[in-house]
């Protein structure tokens, strides 16, 4: 499945400005999520433990245990952050059902929520049924891009 894009917590955005996430060195990970969960919801978002419902530890999917590696380039002013491989839980004796993805900072002092996307846009859960892959397709562009304003 393509997924939407990618919205960044509050609090992550002052980590960014404060200096205190290095996409370059820090470890990632990424977690799904039910539709009961308040993981859309980008204010007051400060740790991993904050967000609700995630998807429980069963049929493929292992809470707090897919990682993945984010990458940065720069042009012309602005820097795309962005993830090298689209996560992939197989299936295995049921199904794999969510409607969220967030990609947290492992390295970061209680796991910081980096940014969280909406897996189908209608919104609707999104499943995968026993021996089919969940996989997550990040957009080409990158999951966010940053840009300075031109102060000329």
């Amino acid at each position: 499945m393509a997924a939407g894009k990618w919205k960044i917590y509050e609090n992550t955005k002052l980590a960014i400005a404060n200096g205190d996430i290095d996409f370059n060195s820090d470890s990632f990970k990424i977690n799904l999520y039910l539709a009961t969960s308040n993981a859309n919801t980008l204010s007051g978002v400060t740790q991993l433990s904050d967000l609700t419902n995630q998807v429980a530890t069963a049929f493929g999917y292992v809470q707090n245990n897919k990682a993945v590696t984010i990458t940065t380039s720069q042009l012309a002013g602005t820097v795309t952050v962005d993830e090298t491989t689209n996560p992939v839980w197989t299936a295995s004796g049921g199904s794999i059902t969510a409607m969220f993805a967030v990609i947290y900072d492992d390295t970061h002092p209680n796991d910081l929520p980096v940014c969280v996307c909406l897996l189908d846009t209608a919104p609707a859960s999104v499943t995968a049924t026993d021996g089919n892959t969940f996989t997550i397709t990040i957009s080409p562009s990158g999951l966010f891009t940053m840009s300075g304003a031109d102060t000329n």
